[in-house]
């Protein structure tokens, strides 16, 4: 069997062979239950506009104020970065990188991703190398934390509100949309529509 007509089960390992299904119809291990994958058949105009919506918005959420601090009647603004480096500048260099990753790098790399696969399928074309840039797109998908990293943020927020004043910027709000913007883009997209137009890549 050519290996894109086959699928495992990511639960048992059971292998099926894989069978065109009528729209909104699922797919499921016949041993386990497993939802193995779906007829969605979306074209990439959904999943782009998320795409899109979420670069405006991460780039909201780096270039605006995300909390200001009033203390004594002087105002001290905060971006997404002031964090980090304040991680930097205390010595803590490999959790300054790892918030760095996990909050801001790996969202990017997502989001560019997706553009990059998903901008020349809505006019009909292939990128080269769409499968791969999708693969590692899937791949650092467990990476991103943007809510682990804004529940760090509200948390310090609390403690700082005894002190001083802290009031909510626009890049916050921002970040606070991009956190479900970005997913809704990931469950959105039709994967098999991308595996189909790059059969010889899509070694899954």
């Amino acid at each position: 069997m050519a290996v894109q007509t086959v699928i495992a089960c990511p639960a048992c390992d059971l292998l099926h062979r894989r069978r065109k299904l009528h729209a909104g119809t699922t797919a499921r291990c016949t041993r386990c239950g497993t939802v193995l994958y779906r007829q969605k058949k979306v074209p990439p105009d959904r999943p782009l506009a998320f795409v899109v919506a979420g670069l405006v918005l991460f780039l909201i959420a780096n270039c605006f104020p995300f909390l200001s601090l009033q203390i004594e009647g002087r105002t001290q603004e905060t971006v997404l970065l002031t964090g980090i480096m304040a991680l930097q500048h205390q010595g803590q260099i490999g959790l300054a990188g790892l918030v760095l990753l996990t909050g801001v790098v790996c969202p990017l790399l997502q989001l560019l991703g997706l553009t990059y696969a998903l901008l020349p399928m809505r006019w009909g074309q292939v990128p080269p190398g769409m499968a791969m840039v999708y693969r590692w797109v899937c791949y650092i998908q467990p990476w991103s934390m943007m809510e682990i990293f804004l529940l760090g943020v509200l948390v310090a927020a609390v403690k700082l509100a005894s002190t001083a004043d802290v009031v909510p910027g626009v890049a916050l709000y921002a970040f606070m949309i991009l956190i479900f913007v970005l997913p809704a883009a990931m469950v959105a997209i039709d994967s098999d529509s991308i595996w189909e137009r790059a059969p010889i890549q899509a070694d899954r």
